[in-house]
């Protein structure tokens, strides 16, 4: 009996230490701030916030009916996994950003979510991680070698910092941080501007906004934020900010940033609402059919970009994290085998300068020397 309530309270004092060890841990500035004050007034007011929680259009569980948390946890740590990263170092050319023209129109993708955009003369940078790792563990989720091109000082002056959602793999405290100075304003979705307020950027250059709000930038430049079908939160606390796709619109073109979303009714809606993109930044990769309603299954992102009217599609969210167990190719290789209708998917490598509305260019199969 004795031994039976030594193990008892030994147990309990563990359990009560690393509650205490993780309360401790996630006090740390780069787990951000719940909204509140002004934030969190626009929020309650918000008819995509119900019952404490933003919510997705339609019913969204974040695993899908036909499994389990110990199912996918069983099947991530201990089920089979092959080729989940490269095998090899990647060897990448990193375009220099400081020496572009101004009139060149480009996009430069940065692996994963994070890209550069020059349109019609305007700076452009979204969802940058910079720090080697999409984790508040620096020793999980490490970038695959040779993917970290960029860093911040590699930046130039930016006129828009574009954040879909808060999570660890799109919104990196170090790498914002850095850019600061640099950046002349950030536009996000609703609640997001909290953890950019308390990582020390100026409220006045935070432009954050709810589904169907709009932003004038002025000269011809709006921007618009849309639905997603995803979640948010960096802590143990979720969906406090909202997750969402923008539109950029410039006197001569239409940009559609997808962020991350599962499939839903709202591609659907977005192009009838918008008419036609001249370009479209979509999902490709870190699925599951465990999670399929957050995240784009292979070919759903085809779906999408044809019902944005999207007269091209550049796919992200690949060939840096690991985020899933399928091999780190896959999501390429299906995109670009399920394009039976000869549509203008546009795949450069990371760090390459990409003319997207240059429709003679042809994009070799990159991935297919690291496999």
């Amino acid at each position: 009996m004795k031994t039976l309530k030594k193990i008892m309270i030994v147990s309990l004092l563990f359990i009560a230490v690393l509650v205490a060890a993780t309360f401790l841990f996630m006090q740390q500035p780069k787990f951000g701030k719940a909204p509140s004050g002004k934030h969190l007034e626009r929020i309650l007011k918000s008819p995509h916030y119900r019952n404490g929680r933003f919510d997705n259009l339609n019913a969204t569980p974040q695993l899908a009916e036909d499994t389990s948390m110990p199912e996918v946890m069983f099947r991530f740590l201990l089920g089979k996994k092959e080729n989940v990263r490269p095998k090899q170092k990647f060897s990448f050319t990193k375009t220099d950003l400081e020496t572009l023209a101004p009139n060149e129109n480009v996009y430069i993708w940065m692996g994963h979510s994070s890209y550069f955009m020059q349109i019609d003369g305007k700076k452009i940078l979204v969802d940058p991680v910079f720090s080697g790792n999409a984790s508040p563990v620096s020793f999980t989720t490490k970038a695959f070698d040779g993917t970290d091109l960029y860093t911040a000082d590699d930046i130039p002056e930016l006129d828009y910092l574009i954040i879909s959602h808060d999570h660890w793999d799109h919104l990196d405290y170090e790498t914002v941080i850095k850019l600061n100075p640099k950046v002349k304003q950030v536009i996000t979705g609703l609640g997001t501007g909290e953890h950019l307020e308390y990582w020390n950027y100026d409220p006045k250059k935070i432009i954050e906004l709810d589904w169907g709000e709009n932003s004038d930038l002025g000269n011809g430049f709006r921007v618009h934020c849309e639905a997603a079908r995803h979640f948010s939160g960096r802590g143990l606390k979720r969906d406090q900010a909202i997750w969402a796709s923008f539109v950029f619109e410039t006197p001569n073109q239409r940009i559609y940033i997808g962020g991350d979303s599962g499939y839903d009714s709202h591609f659907k809606a977005i192009g009838e609402k918008f008419g036609s993109f001249d370009l479209a930044i979509l999902e490709n990769g870190q699925y599951n059919k465990d999670w399929r309603y957050i995240h784009l299954m292979p070919g759903e992102n085809i779906r999408a970009m044809k019902e944005l009217n999207a007269k091209r599609m550049i796919p992200v969210h690949n060939s840096k994290f690991a985020l899933a167990v399928h091999p780190w190719y896959e999501p390429l290789d299906k995109l670009v085998g399920s394009n039976t209708e000869n549509l203008r998917i546009i795949t450069p490598k990371i760090g390459e300068k990409a003319d997207y509305m240059d429709d003679s260019k042809i994009y070799g199969k990159w991935w297919k020397q690291y496999e």
